[in-house]
């Protein structure tokens, strides 16, 4: 897969001009007054290895270009270690490219690893105003009582009671796509059916609602939020994520148009959260509210009873929208469209695939989530796809907040830890041919799966759920759909071009060509006889 690097936003090679200018700038003033006060106690420290370091711009113009992640693992190989160390203009990164390093610090010391340092794009309430975020909010008591509610619904036992809405959304999307499969490029289409599936998923489960179309307000302004926070959270984006004081400038002083993009993401996100939430406290207060999390909060649950009817309500709300990410709707979303181009790409993958579910369960039986553990391969064909195309390959950063001792390196209090997953996942001790598709090297039972959940006390509280939508998905779509490479009109195979958009935490795939086809008539009618 091709990273591609937006020009519409900053990034580390994209914005590189802009610091020049900043060099006549009074934040440069600013900024140097403050690394002299701090460069005495620089001196006795030992830092992880870096690259070289130029006052107030710290090692910045030393990174290689392109996508973050990218840029770190070939600074982590032409440094020769696993654990790097970055400064930029104040702020300290320690960069940990390996599964080890990340296993030491965040898994096993994650009492001291797990604060966060939200991107102010993201968390100033002048801007998207989501500090609140409980993915992103600081190691603190209200991150605890999150943490609490999410687990009450989404650990190992109380996740199954959703298989059910989970298996009913697989099949209406294998019903929507015998649409989908008649057009002659298919990708828009399946790529927001996708999305719908699993956003409809979490509406039951969240609100106890049912979306009705793609272009359903509740949906759109869900997802619109969720991508809007992929973009506000990564720090090369915005020149204020890295200046923080740049959110003083005045509105009308030209290069500010960001500040009016904050707004209006809030905006949305405020939609987003406060729209579905007041349907369902509606549709409790009439007695006619079905099963739902949020309905069960609403009706004085345990959890939230020692709270005002005010904080409750705006602590539900946030668990309504967080619930996307948490229970990695969005990762699943993408992870799917990279299942399309890996099948796209690797058909014999695929073929064996098809067969094991032929195989086990017969012609004419649609599966269903308790059947999964039944399909090795395609159990490890996900696990794969997960290490191949890994949907946040930069992690959520996490912020060490006492200063540490690491293989004989020093890690100050504040500084900000990326786990870079990709460099992890392309790790040839463990994967051999990282950028193969292969999901036998999982029969190797040394073969490590990739993090893709997080680490620690901030490891995704969604996985089961998560997880559990992702496999039936992929399994009934093996089962009753091929995915192909698009024909030219000799008849000639033409070999799809897979990119991804690098301007976000999220790894989205760019539009490609591809073939969506039915198995067979049979499978046709099976889809069409299955319950919904």
């Amino acid at each position: 897969m091709i990273p591609r690097t937006s020009h519409f936003h900053l990034n580390i090679a994209a914005c590189r001009h802009l610091l020049y200018v900043a060099l006549v700038s009074v934040l440069t003033a600013l900024l140097l007054n403050r690394y002299h006060r701090r460069a005495k106690g620089r001196s006795s420290l030992r830092y992880p290895p870096s690259p070289p370091y130029i006052p107030f711009f710290g090692n910045w113009f030393f990174i290689p270009s392109g996508p973050e992640y990218l840029a770190f693992k070939k600074l982590g190989e032409d440094l020769n270690s696993d654990v790097i160390s970055l400064q930029m203009f104040g702020r300290r990164f320690v960069i940990l490219n390996s599964a080890e390093a990340a296993t030491d610090l965040l898994e096993k010391r994650s009492a001291i690893y797990s604060d966060r340092s939200p991107a102010p794009m993201m968390s100033d309430p002048r801007l998207m105003g989501w500090s609140t975020n409980a993915g992103m909010i600081r190691y603190n008591d209200l991150w605890r009582h999150y943490r609490r509610l999410f687990n009450n619904w989404f650990n190992t036992r109380a996740a199954p009671q959703f298989h059910k809405i989970q298996q009913n959304q697989a099949r209406a999307l294998l019903r929507r796509l015998l649409e989908v499969s008649e057009e002659a490029h298919p990708f828009s289409r399946a790529r927001d059916e996708f999305f719908f599936t699993l956003a409809s998923t979490m509406f039951q489960v969240g609100y106890g609602y049912q979306l009705k179309e793609p272009d359903d307000p509740f949906f759109v302004n869900a997802r619109q939020t969720i991508h809007n926070f992929t973009e506000a959270s990564m720090f090369t984006n915005f020149l204020v994520n890295i200046f923080p004081t740049m959110i003083h400038i005045p509105d009308w002083v030209p290069g500010t148009g960001w500040k009016r993009t904050g707004r209006e993401w809030r905006r949305i996100k405020e939609k987003a959260m406060d729209e579905p939430f007041e349907w369902t406290k509606a549709q409790v207060a009439a007695g006619t509210a079905k099963y739902s999390i949020l309905g069960s909060l609403l009706q004085d649950h345990k959890l939230v009873s020692d709270l005002s009817d005010e904080e409750r309500d705006k602590r539900i709300k946030e668990l309504g929208l967080v619930m996307y990410s948490a229970t990695s709707w969005g990762q699943s979303s993408n992870l799917l469209i990279a299942f399309v181009a890996a099948m796209v790409l690797n058909p014999a993958v695929q073929m064996k695939a098809q067969e094991e579910i032929d195989t086990i369960l017969g012609p004419a039986t649609l599966p269903t989530v308790s059947d999964i553990e039944r399909f090795p391969y395609v159990s490890n064909l996900i696990k794969e796809l997960k290490r191949w195309h890994p949907v946040v390959p930069g992690a959520l950063p996490h912020t060490c907040f006492v200063d540490d001792h690491y293989r004989g390196y020093d890690i100050r209090k504040g500084t900000i830890i990326i786990g870079n997953v990709w460099a992890m996942t392309r790790d040839e001790r463990y994967y051999r041919d990282p950028e193969v598709f292969d999901p036998d090297r999982f029969l190797d039972l040394n073969v490590p799966p990739a993090p893709v959940f997080g680490w620690g006390r901030r490891k995704c509280p969604g996985i089961n759920l998560g997880e559990a939508s992702l496999s039936i998905a992929i399994t009934s779509l093996l089962a009753t759909y091929t995915f192909s490479k698009q024909r030219d009109i000799n008849g000639t195979d033409i070999a799809p071009f897979i990119e991804s958009d690098a301007n976000t935490t999220a790894l989205e795939l760019r539009p490609f060509e591809f073939r969506l086809e039915l198995r067979s008539e049979r499978h046709r009618q099976l889809i069409l006889e299955s319950s919904v």
